[in-house]
């Protein structure tokens, strides 16, 4: 008699490409693992809206770069996401951006926007940030629209991980060590 290990489903992008989702749900591939979650709320995308805004702004002043809104990174066949928000280089836009995805480079500056939930949570907080960690941007920025507050990661060393280097809340003002001079109140992404 043989024993056989269960065979763990892998999901790629093709696999994404082939669901069926009821409206107003996404999916996502972490690792191979299918990520599914509902659309996000009013509140969530009114914060994503206030961060794309204020990074539209630094980057029409300085010409240095663009920002996105919920744009596709497919990093490989295993790891296809959609962050809220993004920033990148004119440089990475040149490189990695076809077909309006961003393809196996990340974008420098990644933006999530906590959903309520302990799945989102582990999702936004764990899963995210490793995956985005390993795969090269150099910030992460997660808003919890709920708290009022910014996590930041910061890649501290050239190819160190990401890491804590700030909660912020309602007083404090978000800066970039990526975008110079960039500076916006934590209190007016949650207005």
């Amino acid at each position: 008699m043989t024993s056989t290990a269960a065979r763990v489903q892998r999901f790629t992008s093709a696999d994404l490409d082939r669901l069926t989702l009821p409206e107003g749900w996404r999916a996502e591939v972490i690792d191979g693992e299918l990520l599914v979650s509902k659309q996000p709320s009013w509140e969530h995308q009114q914060v994503c809206g206030q961060v794309l805004a204020a990074l539209l702004v630094w980057s029409t002043r300085t010409g240095a770069g663009r920002p996105g809104f919920a744009p596709g990174v497919v990093f490989a066949e295993d790891d296809d996401v959609v962050p809220d928000v993004v920033w990148a280089s004119n440089e990475r836009l040149a490189s990695s951006l076809r077909d309006g995805r961003f393809q196996e480079q990340c974008p420098e500056l990644v933006v999530e926007v906590l959903s309520p939930g302990p799945a989102n949570r582990l999702r936004d907080m764990k899963l995210k940030l490793a995956l985005y960690s390993r795969r090269g941007a150099k910030e992460y920025w997660v808003c919890d629209w709920q708290a009022k507050t910014v996590d930041v990661f910061r890649r501290l060393i050239q190819d160190g991980p990401l890491e804590h280097v700030a909660k912020l809340g309602h007083d404090d003002s978000l800066t970039s060590t990526l975008l110079p001079e960039f500076r916006v109140r934590v209190h007016d992404l949650f207005a």
